[in-house]
This record gives structure tokens, sequence and C-alpha cells, in this order.
């Protein structure tokens, strides 16, 4: 491949794949802050957690962490289950379960860091999460 078309192909691949992780932060900002607050110490609070079941306080929670990090309160956005039990005060029975059906649906990745697994959402899918659960949320009010 000659260099011009190598160049073309970087730009292409720089146009149409490149995710700009702060864009989709940026976009969805008004939306997000609706349900989540965020501390300078790193931890996310879940606004309407009553109406939201686990699987919605865990998707919100990650997207919360996407902020936290995006802020620089903390250097990555994933999430250990350990933190996910004590924060959204979820018991280990019901947490496993929850995360193995959004694995499985693709809606979060699952990272092993050691022996201990941690969880973040895709940047694509901040959106479409945060605008179902406004619809949800929505309803109930």
């Amino acid at each position: 491949m000659n260099q011009k078309k190598k160049n073309d192909l970087r730009q292409r691949i720089i146009d149409e794949m490149t995710v700009d992780y702060s864009n989709a932060l940026e976009k969805n900002f008004d939306l997000a802050k609706q349900f989540i607050r965020i501390t300078k110490d790193g931890k996310v609070d879940i606004l309407f957690k009553e109406k939201l079941t686990g699987r919605e306080q865990i998707l919100l929670y990650l997207i919360g962490k996407l902020y936290t990090k995006e802020a620089g309160f903390i250097a990555t956005d994933d999430v250990g289950n350990k933190e996910l039990m004590d924060e959204l005060g979820i018991p280990e029975g019901s947490l496993l379960p929850w995360l193995k059906d959004l694995r499985d649906k693709n809606k979060i990745k699952q990272l092993k860091k050691g022996r201990y697994t941690h969880h973040s959402i895709p940047v694509n899918l901040v959106e479409k999460t945060l605008k179902n659960i406004e619809r949800k949320i929505k309803k109930t009010i």
C-alpha cells in the first residue's frame, strides 16, 4: 500500500470509526444529571432509586463512573462487585445474576483485574440507557 492510500485509510478510520468519549458524555449531560450526582472522591449517587430496578441502578452507577472519570475525580471508570454492593446496597445474591444478565444482553462489559471482576458500560450505550430510564421515570411521576 502506498503512503497516500495509507494516509487516506488512516483519515477515514479517524473520521468514521473513532468515538469521542467526551462528546457522548457532553451530549447526554443534561439527561444524565437528572438521575446521577457525583462527588469529588469518586462516589456516584443515584436519584429516584426507589423507582428503578437493580439492573437500572447498576447501569446508572456505571454511567456515573464515566462522568466521574471524565471530571478527573477517578482514574478508571470500571467498578468492582464489592463497590456495587456497598454503594447501591444490593446483596451479592441479587447483584451477580443482574450483572450476568446485563453482560449477556451486551449492556455492560466485564474486565478481569487479577482475581477481581470489574464492569463498565460502553459509551455508545449511554444515551439509549438514559432515555429508557427517563421514559420510565416520567411514567411514574
